[in-house]
């Protein structure tokens, strides 16, 4: 099991910039750092930053203009963890998981997770997905699972509905995991449709009050 993300560098930046954007720690028109700064802060290469810019661009959420730099924009971009509710107490947080087991019986994948924000350790995870849905899963997971399954089986997770309260912590909480077994946690109970409105996954997650927060953000439009 590895705390690292599974996803390419240039989207490791993108992802964390937009989680940051959303949760308002980088206000439109704030102009980010000169490029070179930036990847040499980032420990990448510059060519992997500008790609890295040129998706948030792409997602709305940034201004490059020539000559000034680059600036933030408040847009309706949604990144790969667009459904993903869970941040640091402070906003944002890049998502990464570490796979604990994946096991298919009776025409389901049961998957458990430890899920950590930053590399802290905040909330563990039980999904059970439709196997007909998603014929051949093994352990490790990429972290972005709902992009895995787009990826892998052509299967597009379209809606979500999320009941969030609490309840005790599971038994097969990994040593790692901040709550110790059967004290209570934040819980959130999902069901996931996907394009064709049939519900393939449903899940459980349990997280850390002290670690994370749940929040769910909507823009309303009017004219």
């Amino acid at each position: 099991m590895s705390s690292g993300s599974s996803l390419p560098k240039y989207l490791v930046v993108s992802e964390r910039l937009t989680r940051e954007i959303a949760a308002g720690r980088l206000a439109p028109g704030t102009r980010l750092p000169p490029e070179r700064e930036m990847a040499e802060a980032e420990g990448i290469a510059i060519g992997t930053l500008r790609k890295a810019l040129a998706e948030l661009e792409a997602r709305g959420l940034l201004v490059r203009r020539q000559g000034s730099g680059n600036y933030i924009q408040k847009g309706e971009g949604r990144g790969i963890y667009a459904f993903l509710r869970l941040e640091r107490p402070e906003g944002g947080g890049l998502p990464t998981a570490d796979t604990l087991s994946v096991v298919t019986r009776r025409g389901q994948h049961r998957i458990r997770r430890l899920r950590r924000l930053d590399g802290q350790p905040v909330a563990l995870e039980e999904i059970l997905l439709d196997q007909g849905r998603a014929p051949c899963l093994a352990a490790p997971l990429p972290d972005a699972l709902y992009r895995h399954y787009a990826d892998a089986f052509g299967l597009v997770i379209a809606r979500i509905e999320d009941r969030v309260g609490i309840a005790p912590v599971p038994d097969w909480a990994p040593e790692d995991f901040p709550l110790p077994s059967q004290s209570l946690a934040g819980h959130v109970a999902r069901t996931a449709w996907a394009a064709d409105d049939k519900a393939v996954e449903t899940s459980e997650t349990w997280f850390d009050p002290g670690a994370a927060q749940y929040i769910s953000r909507d823009s309303l439009r009017t004219g």
